[in-house]
């Protein structure tokens, strides 16, 4: 990996007229913004159909695109929807989405561009399901669920449809046509807006990084087709789930209940799932992060009818039984792995990474503890990638305005500032731009100077998060100029 600098901005999180960001002018226009000042790197979160709390970690399909980031003036521009529609559409610019209304008027309008489709685009979008098996089973998954009501697969009445067994899913398929095709379509249009611009950020000399949660939502299409790979009983519940223990983020924990993977199954398959997950994240992104890395070598094991993390236990990951097939399959694909290597961490993890042979992270949010801490980047190895923060962090200035005086203190002496937020917001950045590591990456957050209003995400509280946007005014020429100048001071871009 050469020297380079990024950006980490949601696609949800472009400005844009429509109530949350898309694939379309605005996400054209960063990358344009990317270019300008310097940047290489445009990390994005996992683009897949978002839960009920709007969590992109939590999705009904590892391989869907998030329909609600459909581009609708693409689709305006396609005959599919009208002026006065898109018009009607339009909501007054803010910082945060307002998911509720958001999602009951999209689809509305979605249905209305579904309708309009000629047989031409039809016979299109079939072409693009035939190709890609996973297409049909989210189709019907998404057709079937509507039809019950939104229960949980594993609580549909028609229990053939429950065990995925051929006869019921060929009659359901046919009983549902219309939805099959309806849901059938919104992927070939997100697949075909999403590969349109990853040809103008590429075309750019901007590479973009994505993420892969690492595990599936119990409630998904994923786990629905095969539940071999995933530790359940008859009915299709698990008996233990995912989690975190109590660490920096939780005193409680974190229970994610997401199902455990049957990990013996899957090597004696020669984890062909994961091979086929992979290779989906690989077509979307340049580079993939490996999200909860250290849950490869153990993961935290926690009963399914347990109220916290707490009571959970360790267990014995796939370690490099896995990540040697996926290095091996993907070799030709250059090094587009990234260990996510934070959390509760071992020597055992450390050395899973180093034998895999991938970059980890270092938080600068979390390094000014002490001169021990090895967040702190006279300790980096230059194979790393430096962050302010991440999409689970406050805001730099909102750290810089909230962190426990001790460690504003260190941060301080560290930086060699005095008692000044904006000065040691400042200093951070040039910090981990003047840092030894390959890459550094920042929230756009920080660059803008935004506070704590503007945090993604907090971990362990379940309403609230996913809904910050930037403004359409502030990736000014100014800034761009701003962090060109910061980036090539350190190495990182041509002066």
């Amino acid at each position: 990996m050469k020297r380079a600098s990024g950006i980490l901005l949601p696609v949800f999180s472009l400005p844009g007229p429509y109530g949350i960001g898309s694939l379309g002018k605005e996400a054209r226009a960063f990358a344009e913004f990317l270019q300008a000042a310097g940047q290489k790197w445009w990390q994005v979160l996992p683009v897949g159909p978002a839960d009920g709390r709007n969590s992109p970690y939590a999705s009904p399909s590892t391989f869907a695109g998030n329909p609600l980031l459909i581009d609708l003036d693409t689709l305006g521009e396609a005959g599919l929807l009208t002026e006065g529609e898109l018009r009607r559409a339009r909501v007054k610019s803010g910082s945060l989405i307002r998911y509720e209304p958001l999602k009951k008027n999209r689809e509305s309008l979605l249905r209305k561009a579904f309708s309009r489709m000629g047989a031409a685009d039809r016979q299109a979008a079939e072409a693009f399901s035939n190709a890609r098996s996973w297409v049909g089973e989210y189709a019907l998954y998404c057709a079937a669920k509507a039809r019950f009501g939104g229960a949980p697969w594993y609580e549909w009445p028609d229990r053939a449809l429950r065990r995925h067994e051929p006869h019921a899913l060929a009659q359901w398929r046919e009983e549902l046509r219309e939805e099959v095709a309806f849901h059938t379509c919104l992927q070939f249009w997100f697949f075909a807006q999403w590969e349109s611009l990853k040809r103008y950020v590429n075309d750019l000399g901007i590479q973009i990084m994505g993420d892969l949660p690492i595990y599936v939502s119990l409630d998904s299409a994923d786990v629905w087709a095969e539940r071999e790979q995933f530790l359940l009983d008859e009915e299709g519940r698990p008996d233990r789930v995912a989690g975190v223990p109590p660490d920096y983020f939780s005193a409680e924990g974190q229970l994610w209940g997401n199902p455990l993977y049957n990990w013996a199954f899957m090597e004696e398959d020669g984890f062909g799932w994961w091979i086929r997950r992979v290779d989906g994240a690989i077509r979307l992104f340049d580079a993939v992060r490996i999200d909860h890395f250290r849950g490869l070598e153990s993961f935290w094991s926690v009963p399914a009818d347990a109220e916290t993390a707490r009571t959970g236990r360790w267990e014995q990951g796939p370690g490099m039984k896995l990540l040697r097939v996926l290095n091996e399959w993907f070799r030709d694909a250059g090094a587009p792995f990234v260990a996510e290597d934070l959390g509760l961490l071992t020597e055992d993890v450390h050395r899973l990474r180093e034998a895999a042979g991938l970059p980890g992270m270092k938080v600068l949010e979390f390094a000014f503890t002490g001169p021990d801490n090895a967040y702190l980047p006279h300790h980096y190895d230059p194979r790393c990638i430096c962050y302010t923060g991440t999409h689970d962090n406050n805001t730099l200035a909102g750290w810089c305005a909230e962190a426990e005086q001790e460690e504003r203190d260190f941060a301080e002496r560290y930086l060699g500032v005095r008692e000044d937020p904006e000065a040691l917001r400042r200093a951070v950045l040039r910090c981990g731009q003047g840092s030894v590591a390959a890459l550094f990456i920042a929230q756009m957050q920080d660059y803008l100077g935004l506070g704590a209003e503007a945090r993604i995400n907090v971990p362990g509280v379940a309403d609230g998060n996913w809904r910050w946007r930037m403004l359409p005014d502030q990736a000014t020429p100014a800034l761009a100029a701003e962090i060109r100048q910061l980036t090539a001071d350190f190495g990182r871009c041509a002066p």
